[in-house]
């Protein structure tokens, strides 16, 4: 299944890139499983999109959560929280 991916402020900055297509295989069905098989790719992937590290993500401009499920053509985005004031 082919997704756009997004990455923005602090994420982009260690990952070094602001968006990419990506193929994702069939077993990844929800933005958690996405999040999970990009950290396979190790290095600063694994870092920047570490278990518990506070990170935001959308689908298609919504805020999701990790049960969130991404389909076909989707876009994905992966962003530190935001504050205010």
């Amino acid at each position: 299944m082919k997704i756009e991916l997004r990455f923005f402020a602090s994420v982009r900055e260690q990952l070094g890139v602001g968006q990419e297509s990506a193929d994702v295989p069939a077993t990844v069905t929800t933005v958690g499983e996405l999040r999970q098989w990009l950290r396979q790719r190790g290095g600063a992937w694994e870092q920047a999109l570490a278990e518990g590290r506070a990170l935001r993500m959308a689908v298609d401009h919504a805020v999701a959560r990790a049960d969130t499920a991404v389909a076909e053509g989707c876009e994905v985005a992966f962003f530190p929280p935001v504050t205010g004031g």
